[in-house]
């Protein structure tokens, strides 16, 4: 632990990816190695098995882990909009309690590039862009620092934001401190619609293993997925490069270091491009945390949204969760101090559509606006979409919804999404029902539709 440094203030890290599937892991059932560092992570501190995004697009995910509000909340909701000035952050909450804070990456909740100081939602140290991904390449990372000059940094852009982290590091390593360092990668270059990866991994994973998901449907992942493993395996990489660094620099004892993911990826298999749907290959990402409070406590089974993160990190560190916060920490889980935990993640999807979903631990079930007017981020009406038995159909291969033998689940999934909607502050909808289907052979018991 460093000198000036109490044992009550942990240093807090957090490593966030941009677009990468849970399936990209070896914890997860990848064959190809991809993900050592992050594995091992997994097993030495807490695995959050079944981890989900509550908005799977970038700017909406962000707003929820900078403020532990749903996008409906901050007003978030789609690509695009600001963080509102005056918006309370994790930034806020981290300096109140004697913390500095620094910001790497990817922001995506501003309106301007570079972001001013009034856009950087309280953060002390800045080194990032807007959209990275208008401002930089893979071998041309481009940043904007505190006075809004403009800072090329060399090497591949993993690399050389995570050079820039360690240097945070061992610059406020006498202090407790808050780091959020967000990267682009596995997310694709937009202007050419391409995931580069390191030189060094250019076709190294082509053709290697393809997700069932993705072998059924296709999509572009036989384009991109080598490139896409590629861009995986050197954030892995960088994780361990920051392991190194505060072990080395006498502070692995004391920081929580926090791995997750804004959404994942289905390679233009469930819409016309990579994510904005309901599906696990759109918001089931890889988390892990390891550092006090966490070290060995295993993987946790239970379903954790996105939105629940930044309450675990308060709590984590000491700091009273506010109450406005929508989510809920995890930390009395790990501690075997309760056994009450919600048994499904709720998830708002904007820009292909208004949609609204729930997941529990065996049903996914999807509703998507009838009719929506304008840019707004709710409707008052929703028809029925999707529904997938999770435990017959992992892949969500086969879309259950209207089916006779599904209509007792549907209807109990109705009530849950709808009583979620409400406590999220959404205002009243209706769900309209979708034309009922023959369902042959298949069955849903009275005990399983309430699974």
């Amino acid at each position: 632990m460093a000198n000036g440094q109490k044992a009550s203030q942990p240093n807090v890290i957090v490593f966030f990816t941009d677009q990468q599937r849970w399936d990209t892991t070896g914890v997860h059932g990848n064959p190809l190695g991809l993900t050592p560092n992050f594995d091992r992570m997994a097993a030495r501190g807490t695995h959050l098995y079944n981890s989900f995004t509550c908005q799977p697009v970038c700017g909406p995910a962000r707003s929820v882990f900078q403020t532990g509000l749903y996008p409906t909340t901050t007003g978030c909701h789609r690509n695009s909009i600001p963080l509102p000035e005056g918006t309370q952050t994790m930034a806020h909450y981290f300096r109140d309690a004697g913390y500095k804070t620094g910001y790497i990456g990817k922001w995506h909740l501003a309106g301007e590039n570079p972001v001013t100081e009034r856009g950087r939602g309280g953060y002390e140290y800045w080194l990032a862009a807007n959209a990275l991904e208008m401002t930089s390449d893979s071998y041309d990372a481009v940043l904007f620092n505190n006075e809004n000059e403009r800072v090329k940094l060399p090497g591949y852009r993993v690399d050389a934001l995570t050079d820039a982290a360690i240097r945070y590091i061992d610059q406020e390593k006498e202090n407790p401190f808050f780091l959020f360092l967000s990267f682009l990668e596995p997310h694709h270059q937009n202007h050419r619609d391409d995931y580069p990866s390191p030189d060094i991994y250019q076709e190294a994973y082509t053709g290697r293993w393809t997700p069932p998901d993705l072998a059924a449907l296709g999509g572009t992942s036989a384009q991109h997925l080598g490139g896409y493993y590629g861009m995986v395996k050197r954030l892995d990489e960088a994780l361990g490069r920051l392991f190194d660094a505060v072990k080395s620099l006498g502070i692995a004892e004391n920081t929580i270091i926090l791995f997750t993911s804004d959404h994942a990826c289905h390679f233009k298999t469930r819409n016309s491009e990579y994510k904005r749907s309901c599906h696990e290959s759109s918001i089931r990402v890889p988390t892990a945390v390891i550092g006090p409070g966490f070290d060995s406590r295993g993987q946790i089974r239970e379903l954790v949204s996105l939105i629940d993160l930044p309450p675990t990190l308060l709590d984590a560190a000491g700091i009273s969760v506010p109450e406005a916060m929508q989510g809920r920490s995890i930390l009395p889980v790990l501690r075997r101090e309760t056994a009450s935990w919600p048994d499904d993640v709720y998830v708002q999807i904007s820009e292909a559509q208004i949609g609204r979903a729930i997941r529990t631990s065996r049903w996914k079930y999807s509703v998507s606006a009838k009719d929506p007017i304008g840019d707004v981020p709710t409707a008052d009406s929703y028809s029925e979409e999707f529904l997938y038995d999770l435990q017959a159909d992992p892949y969500e291969l086969t879309n259950l919804i209207g089916f006779e033998s599904h209509r007792d689940v549907t209807a109990i999934l109705r009530e849950r999404l709808l009583r979620r909607m409400e406590a999220t502050g959404e205002p009243k909808a209706e769900i309209v029902e979708a034309q009922s289907k023959r369902s042959g052979q298949r069955r849903v018991s009275e005990s399983e539709s309430r699974v």
